[in-house]
């Protein structure tokens, strides 16, 4: 059986993502297709890679991973800003999208197995119109058919990165920022486990967001470790720092979100305190 995934800023409300199934089942037999997200802010690349990067990983080998945001190719032959419909095979899965970014963004610092360009869109009827479905789709079902990607692209070693803002440490703090809100209004950010255990070396800790009435100086393994409705700060499955309220509600009434005002783009820092250097909480504001 294919399995492919799709994701997209297209969102449910219109006939979109009802016409991108369509068009599959048509065309690849033996398919069973699963969302990850069609929630994605408008041509928000960087977001797509995001959801992406959190889930392909529990896919088997094989998987065809279609990214239908800002889909539209950009045609500029021979020139840096052109942005043709692209192939990346990655921990022997597929992730077809155009190259806006997606790709640099998703592997961060990894290098992918193969990486390739179809530029001949223009043999295409009506390339422009809906190019998810008029462009990606038709590659999806040539890679479930068996057809070698060297016979209808090429292969290339250079692809784009969106922009994106990473977490800046110095001695003993770390900057970081919120990256994603989830439906629970749960503020995920882009502070790792790796950079926090790095450059905290089990020192004490504050980490605060907004303003000094909102601090946390522990990470709890489980949002139940602390009381309902208390606030929270896990590592989460991807090893990201989040910040919670424990059954807090969701987004639209509640969480992190709401309760602390916490955006994407906000500012977290976390600012350790080695034995001896401090000695309250209030001398860190």
């Amino acid at each position: 059986m294919n399995i492919i995934t799709l994701t997209t800023d297209m969102g449910i409300k219109d006939h979109y993502v009802a016409s991108l199934k369509g068009r599959i089942l048509q065309g690849i037999k033996d398919v069973q297709i699963i969302d990850i997200s069609h929630s994605i802010k408008p041509f928000d690349v960087a977001d797509a890679a995001f959801q992406v990067r959190c889930c392909y990983n529990d896919f088997p080998k094989g998987t065809i991973h279609i990214i239908g945001v800002d889909s539209e190719p950009i045609i500029n032959f021979g020139g840096v800003d052109g942005r043709f419909p692209s192939v990346m095979l990655y921990d022997e899965q597929y992730f077809i999208s155009n190259d806006n970014g997606f790709f640099g963004t998703f592997l961060e610092e990894n290098k992918p197995t193969e990486f390739w360009t179809v530029d001949s869109i223009l043999s295409v009827e009506n390339p422009f119109t809906y190019p998810a479905k008029n462009l990606l789709i038709p590659i999806a079902e040539k890679i479930s058919s068996g057809v070698k990607l060297k016979d209808f692209a090429k292969k290339t070693e250079s692809f784009k990165t969106a922009f994106t803002m990473a977490a800046i440490t110095e001695l003993n703090l770390i900057k970081g920022h919120v990256i994603h809100i989830d439906e629970y209004g749960n503020a995920i950010t882009n502070i790792s486990r790796e950079i926090f255990q790095t450059i905290g070396q089990e020192s004490q800790f504050v980490l605060y967001f907004k303003n000094k009435n909102y601090f946390i100086d522990i990470i709890s393994s489980s949002y139940n470790e602390v009381a309902q409705g208390e606030k929270v700060a896990i590592f989460n499955e991807q090893g990201l720092l989040e910040i919670a309220i424990n059954r807090g509600a969701n987004r639209s009434t509640g969480g992190a979100e709401q309760l602390f005002g916490l955006h994407v783009q906000d500012i977290v820092r976390v600012e350790f305190t080695p034995k001896g250097s401090r000695q309250t909480i209030d001398s860190l504001f």
